[in-house]
């Protein structure tokens, strides 16, 4: 299966934020929209970076509070992994567990068009494997 394959699936909805938005605006879109992160774009195309749940906490705990007021591009990460949309699925999986990152943003060129969370992954892979279970016991019984 492709990428593509999967955003048709799941739908190509990708939640962004400015790089200068506060913090406070970005732990409200990631409730709001109950993802673990957002891309972040000043154009909702263009990647500039992407900020996690993880990213939150790890400099809220180093800074404190006061992180709060920042600004979204002070705790992005700015080395965003990304791939096209006709990348096998398994690669993408790989590509995940090596550089231990949840989320990679699809580009079609230099145009963001989805994202792909581990939970995506792990769903498919899910819906396959009960798939496999149910046409094995369709055979056995059959």
């Amino acid at each position: 299966m492709r990428i593509k394959d999967l955003l048709r699936q799941k739908g190509g909805l990708v939640v962004t934020i400015e790089p200068d938005r506060p913090v406070t605006d970005l732990l409200d879109s990631l409730a709001t929209n109950s993802v673990g992160a957002l891309v972040v774009s000043a154009d909702g195309e263009s990647i500039e970076g992407i900020v996690s749940e993880r990213d939150v906490v790890r400099r809220l705990q180093r800074f404190g509070p006061e992180l709060l007021n920042e600004p979204v591009s002070e705790i992005m990460s700015r080395h965003v992994r990304t791939c096209p949309p006709d990348t096998e699925l398994d690669e993408l999986m790989r590509m995940m567990t090596k550089g231990r990152f949840r989320h990679v943003p699809v580009v079609d060129g230099d145009r963001l068009v989805g994202i792909v969370s581990i939970g995506d992954v792990v769903k498919h892979r899910i819906d396959e494997l009960e798939g496999e279970r149910d046409q094995l016991q369709a055979y056995i019984t059959s």
